[in-house]
């Protein structure tokens, strides 16, 4: 493997930290899902999104047919770290339409879903914002198991059912939805379609889902006799597990932006603990250690990853190995950062003074972010069952 950078790559992380000055405001931290709390930090966000569209860097490695530049992976993993670096919003367009469901449609969408989503995503337009709608109250990471159903009715298909911890289902005009179109099947994997979902239909129902400190961005959706065209089917009916499986690998993907994420905490940590003196100690200093080492490891293997697809190497059990290295990564780091910054690390998040809340307030936030990423797209342990079968060749789990 050969990690260098070249003229190319080293030139646009420039433009892309010329664009971070002008747009994003000194001292911004990019607290995780913040965006879709609040709604000052929503419009920001879009405003962010509208202005990357402009540049084509919000699909950047999309083809150019699609409204992308066609760049190169490496290209993209300079991307992927600067905007986790530096917090840069909107790049997601909901949860999310650049990351996987605009490539999804590319692999198995007809020419007319490409023609109508497509050029709404790429464009950073409010309506090219999705949510994604997987997991039920019984259907989490044994996803085969959901339960939404999904019949057809002449030239419609009528939806029942529910989901739940459903990212920004409250600002989003679309949902990727796993649904059941057979229910007679011997295995539970079979019988499962990929639908998209008008957020405004009648007969569906958006319920926040707080969390326990009054953060905004999971939800509930309830769904009685909605009708969608037959046109929303996404692939084949009653395929949709394999179809699933190839959204989740864009989705577990997101070891670059995660670990540049880390680097940016870790940087302001080790700025904390100088700036307060708590460097001179010996089991401080051992600690930043550590997490420096495994933040390098990680990042290491999530190039590796992106090396791969730069040289047409398969990618199996990747992503979801560095996806289970971050999931680890973000507990050691909230941990430790609460542990260093003590009962400054305790504050309200909502209502956090700014002259109290130390290095931005960001490790509060990712003490009380941590176990929800730590689950989504499957949990840690899912990833490492992954990681186990289809990378050591060992037994399936059960």
């Amino acid at each position: 493997m050969d990690f260098q950078f070249g003229k190319k790559e080293e030139e646009f992380r420039s433009e892309i930290r010329e664009f971070v000055k002008e747009h994003i405001p000194q001292n911004e931290y990019g607290h995780m899902f913040e965006e879709e709390h609040e709604d000052k930090s929503w419009e920001f966000s879009m405003s962010i999104a509208k202005k990357l569209a402009q540049k084509r860097w919000l699909t950047l490695t999309w083809p150019k047919e699609f409204g992308g530049m066609g760049a190169s992976f490496m290209e993209r993993l300079v991307f992927s770290e600067e905007v986790g670096y530096w917090g840069i919003p909107g790049v997601g367009m909901g949860v999310s339409g650049t990351a996987w469901v605009g490539p999804s449609l590319m692999l198995f969408g007809t020419k007319e879903q490409q023609e109508k989503y497509i050029p709404l995503i790429a464009a950073g337009d409010p309506d090219g914002v999705w949510c994604t709608g997987y997991s039920e109250p019984d259907s989490g990471s044994d996803l085969a198991s959901l339960q939404t159903s999904c019949v057809r009715d002449g030239d419609e298909y009528i939806i029942n059912g529910q989901k739940v911890w459903t990212s920004a289902a409250h600002r989003s005009r679309w949902c990727w939805m796993a649904v059941r179109t057979d229910s007679n099947v011997k295995k539970k994997h079979h019988g499962l379609s990929l639908v998209i979902v008008d957020m405004k239909s009648e007969g569906l129902t958006v319920r926040p889902l707080k969390n326990y400190v009054g953060l905004h961005y999971f939800n509930e959706i309830f769904l009685s006799d909605v009708r969608i065209p037959v046109e929303n089917l996404v692939g084949q009916e009653n395929n949709g597990w394999n179809h699933l499986m190839q959204a989740l690998s864009f989705e577990r993907g997101v070891a670059l932006g995660f670990t540049a994420s880390c680097r940016r905490m870790l940087d302001e940590l080790i700025n904390h603990t100088k700036e307060t003196g708590l460097i001179k100690k010996t089991l401080v200093r051992q600690r930043l250690a550590e997490l420096e080492a495994d933040l390098e490891g990680a990042r290491t293997l999530a190039y590796e990853a992106v090396w791969k697809m730069e040289n047409g190497l398969s990618r199996i059990y990747e992503p979801s190995r560095d996806k289970a290295n971050v999931d680890l990564l973000f507990e050691k780091m909230s941990r430790f950062g609460s542990d260093i910054l003590g009962a400054f690390s305790q504050l309200d998040p909502l209502h956090a003074d700014p002259r109290w809340a130390k290095i931005g307030g960001i490790y509060e936030n990712l003490f009380h972010a941590c176990p929800g990423i730590a689950i989504a797209a499957g949990t840690t342990d899912t990833q490492r069952n992954i990681v186990g079968q289809f990378g050591l060749q060992l037994p399936r789990s059960y």
